[in-house]
């Protein structure tokens, strides 16, 4: 059972337990990896506990320790396969309050006025939406990156 309110998280998650998601990455151990729904920067991705809780302090230290080298793991892979800069790594839950971490990698070819922007401030709703066939072999990549981390 997940604990606490109903959140988009939790919907989330339950979708990827069904194997019901199509942008999977992969099951890592603290929980899921997964592309967002949005892809306004290439590769755009979550992390998303299992079971569902509220915020990183819930978690027990080996938790919370597990899923932040999670949330570093998924920032290797991000590195490693879109050729990004740096990652950035936000774990906010002030709309959705439960645990999850966006993992946004940056680009050199950025327009130069968001390159060193937050990521809210880019129009995420005019971000490419994830499609399975334009962004399946990157899920591929990110998979197979994964592993070999």
């Amino acid at each position: 059972m997940l604990s606490g309110p109903r959140t988009a998280i939790h919907r989330q998650v339950e979708a990827l337990r069904a194997g019901l998601e199509p942008r999977l990455i992969a099951r890592l151990p603290s929980g899921w990896a997964l592309l967002a729904e949005r892809q306004f920067l290439r590769g755009y991705a979550l992390l998303l506990p299992d079971p569902v809780v509220p915020t990183i302090n819930a978690l027990g230290a080996s938790d919370r320790t597990r899923f932040l080298l999670d949330m570093a793991r998924l920032g290797d892979a991000l590195l490693a396969v879109t050729g990004a800069l740096r990652v950035n790594y936000a774990m906010l839950g002030n709309l959705e309050p439960a645990l999850h971490a966006h993992v946004f990698p940056r680009y050199a070819e950025e327009s130069e006025s968001l390159r060193t922007a937050h990521p809210w401030a880019y129009d995420w709703q005019a971000g490419e939406p994830f499609d399975p066939a334009a962004h399946g072999e990157l899920l591929r990549q990110l998979r197979g990156a994964l592993e070999r981390l």
